[in-house]
């Protein structure tokens, strides 16, 4: 029940656009005012500019890609669910929860993760970290290969980090500061997927 939860939540933060969404902003040069006119079914999905552009130039050409590949696509949608994947992967990982982990990471990812909670059990730490807040997160790269669209996102993030021993006590870290975190995660799906789920692919460091 936690796993089916945890991937509706998913859904709900990196699913398709709804309906007021702004999707990806297009070039300066395509915003040429035309008269209204029904578009062809195959015509080049519209973009409209953003108040804030939630990603860097660089990854504009790989997003437009993953919107003529799937017209469902909102790129500032996507971003605010990344954000939510960002906080439930790291909450998950901290408490060992290798369920909810499995739901929303890759099977190369999770195996990372479950061999680093298996170490840390076996030498009877406890990560008492916490989130504090997520200052940017930004696109830095996007691409569709082979059917899969692969999206890459920087988080600039405060996090409490506290390791503690078996008996609770405080080996490493602060509970009253906050270390400023960069973040880069990759998130991958299959284009045009009956699954909408977004999985994380693979994480580093900026």
């Amino acid at each position: 029940m936690v796993a089916a939860f945890l991937a509706l939540r998913l859904y709900s933060v990196l699913g398709k656009r709804g309906g007021h969404e702004q999707p990806l902003p297009r070039a300066a040069e395509d915003r040429v005012p035309a008269p209204a006119m029904p578009r062809p079914v195959d015509a080049a999905p519209e973009v409209r500019e953003p108040a804030v552009r939630p990603f860097e130039g660089a990854a504009e050409s790989g997003l437009r890609t993953i919107v003529q590949a799937e017209p469902g696509f909102d790129v500032a949608r996507f971003v605010e669910g990344a954000k939510g994947a960002y906080r439930m992967v790291l909450e998950a990982f901290w408490r060992g929860d290798e369920q909810a982990l499995r739901t929303l990471v890759t099977d190369d990812v999770f195996a990372s993760f479950s061999q680093a909670i298996a170490d840390r059990r076996e030498a009877g730490h406890v990560l008492d970290n916490r989130l504090v807040t997520i200052e940017r997160a930004m696109i830095s790269a996007a691409s569709v290969q082979n059917g899969e669209a692969r999206i890459t996102v920087r988080f600039d993030a405060d996090i409490a980090a506290v390791t503690r021993d078996a008996e609770g006590q405080v080996i490493a870290g602060s509970t009253s500061d906050a270390i400023e975190t960069h973040d880069v995660w990759t998130f991958v799906r299959t284009v045009r997927s009956s699954d909408p789920n977004w999985l994380l692919a693979d994480t580093d460091e900026a």
